[in-house]
């Protein structure tokens, strides 16, 4: 297996996931599929046929892939979904027993820009949020994204929406919790108040 290919293939899966397991970094790259082609006048590698590609928690599947290197080093990756499902990725976040994972029928990473895109039937996962939509940008960078919901297909039906699920970030801490029915509630003073008593 050229290790050039290993490397390229590395960028495309290393960077979709914000916050990914660091672990991984140095986990060694196991590489799966029917056909591999490399192009090095062109600069395009070809994975086909089953593709999984797998480092450490990361795991990226797909019925093919395509990699390809511009003239400054900087190079794209494009999953593309067949006959077994769309493409997919999924990685384990750093710290958490929780996951990354999306999946599209085509699936773009640009190291240059590192920006991701999802397209068609896109979803992404992150830990206990989600969002689903005809399209998903996602800039590994400023941890931004832009999903959209695309177009109405058929006349005389609701145009498509975007969906997401956004989980409450962090707990109520039992300062902030209410009381609940029949608890016994504490009142705390506040340091600059005297007691009435103690001012008479």
């Amino acid at each position: 297996m050229n290790l050039r290919l290993a490397t390229l293939t590395l960028c495309l899966l290393a960077a979709l996931p914000a916050h990914a397991e660091r672990a991984d970094r140095n986990k060694p790259m196991l590489l799966e599929a029917n056909r591999v082609s490399i192009d090095d006048a062109k600069k395009i590698q070809i994975l086909e046929g089953d593709v999984v590609i797998s480092k450490g928690t990361m795991v990226l599947k797909a019925d093919r892939i395509v990699i390809t290197e511009d003239k400054y080093g900087f190079q794209k990756g494009t999953a593309f979904a067949g006959k077994n499902g769309l493409a997919r990725f999924r990685q384990k976040l750093e710290g958490k027993e929780q996951y990354m994972e999306g999946e599209a029928e085509r699936i773009e990473y640009n190291t240059n820009s590192e920006v991701a895109e999802l397209f068609h039937r896109a979803w992404v996962k992150s830990g206990d949020d989600e969002v689903r939509g005809d399209y998903i940008w996602y800039d590994a960078v400023s941890e931004k994204y832009l999903v959209t919901a695309g177009e109405t297909q058929a006349p005389n039906t609701p145009p498509p929406r975007v969906r997401a699920v956004i989980q409450p970030k962090g707990k109520e801490s039992e300062a902030e919790r209410p009381a609940s029915r029949g608890e016994r509630l504490e009142l705390k003073g506040s340091g600059g108040l005297a007691p009435q008593n103690a001012q008479q």
